[in-house]
């Protein structure tokens, strides 16, 4: 779970304070650095599911701590609307998108946003020839 030796003046820093900081704040004081919309999700409270997943976390970087698990295990859930908290990085995180769960590596950089942001629900769309009984107007595709 450490993170790659940086040099100092490219240290990732979010709002001025260093990840370690950020992993000594309790969450009140945290929210204060976050963008206006997750410092009030944060201030409500988190919903019971996010609770969840946030305990689940805790649990299993203290068993990597006390050396009881070798390596991360890839979390599961279909909470998309967790804010991404320090505590949470160096963890893959597997987001369902409707579908399929997309496994999430979480990196510094995406602190305060949410973990849906990295797990698209929709494919880009990219049509191709015309199918079986198309229409004759259809038949005529621009060609690339």
């Amino acid at each position: 779970m450490a993170l790659e030796m940086r040099p100092e003046w490219k240290k990732f820093r979010y709002r001025g304070r260093t990840l370690e900081e950020l992993l000594k704040m309790n969450l009140e004081e945290l929210a204060q650095l976050l963008p206006a919309r997750q410092r009030r999700s944060i201030r409500r409270g988190l919903t019971p599911q996010q609770e969840k997943l946030l305990l689940k976390i805790r649990k299993i970087r203290r068993r990597v701590e006390e050396g009881r698990l070798k390596k991360l295990p890839v979390i599961r859930t279909h909470v998309r609307d967790m804010i991404i908290l320090p505590e949470m990085v160096g963890f893959t995180i597997a987001v369902y998108n409707g579908k399929e769960f997309i496994p999430v590596k979480i990196v510094p950089e995406m602190i305060g946003h949410y973990l849906g942001e990295f797990s698209p629900t929709t494919k880009i769309v990219q049509h191709g020839e015309p199918g079986l009984k198309a229409t004759r107007s259809s038949l005529h595709v621009a060609s690339k």
